[in-house]
C-alpha cells in the first residue's frame, strides 16, 4: 500500500480536516516541491478569509469586491445567480442588501497548494434550520490573494443517519 492510497483512502473517509494542519510534500500527489498545507499559507488564508467574512457581515461592498480578482474569468455562483466575470459579481453587490450579521462558521476547511493556490470549504447556519456552504478558490496575484471563483449555496439540515 503506498502513501498516495493512504492519503486518497483519508480523503474519501472526510478526514482532510485532519491534514490540514500539517505541512507535508506533495510528492505523494505526484507534484515535486510542492508544499501542501504550509502553516505560513494556512495562516494568510485564515487571515484573508477572516477579512471577508468580516465585510460580509458589515456589508462592506467595497471590501467584499476587493476580495474578488477583477477579470472576466472571475466566477460566482450563488443561491439565486450565477456571475461571470468581476463586473457582474460588482454590480451583485452593490445591489444586495445584506442582515449586517456575519456567518457563523462551521467545519471550515482550508487546503493550500504551494504557496498561490487555495481553497476555503466552510458550512454555516441559517435561519429556519438552513445550512449554507461556501466554496472559494483563492489565487496570489501581485496585488494579493483573490477569490477566482465561487460557490454558495443552502440546504435543508441533512438527516443524521
Amino acid at each position: 500500500m503506498s502513501e498516495h492510497d493512504d492519503s486518497r483512502r483519508a480523503f474519501l473517509a472526510g478526514s482532510t480536516v485532519v491534514v490540514a494542519n500539517a505541512a507535508f510534500t506533495a510528492t505523494v500527489l505526484g507534484q515535486s516541491n510542492m508544499i501542501m498545507n504550509d502553516p505560513s499559507v494556512v495562516r494568510e488564508i485564515e487571515t484573508e478569509f477572516a477579512g471577508y467574512d468580516q465585510a460580509l457581515g458589515q456589508n462592506d461592498v467595497a471590501a467584499l469586491n476587493g476580495y474578488f480578482f477583477d477579470s472576466p474569468s472571475t466566477i460566482r455562483y450563488g443561491n439565486a445567480e450565477n456571475l461571470y466575470g468581476y463586473s457582474e459579481i460588482q454590480a451583485y453587490r452593490g445591489a444586495v442588501i445584506a442582515s449586517g450579521v456575519a456567518p457563523k462558521r462551521e467545519r471550515t476547511v482550508i487546503t493550500t497548494y504551494g504557496h498561490d493556490f487555495a481553497t476555503v470549504s466552510t458550512l454555516s447556519r441559517r435561519p429556519g434550520g438552513k445550512i449554507g456552504r461556501t466554496m472559494q478558490t483563492w489565487v496570489r496575484f501581485p496585488q494579493g490573494w483573490r477569490i477566482v471563483a465561487a460557490h454558495v449555496s443552502t440546504i435543508d439540515e441533512p438527516i443524521k443517519q
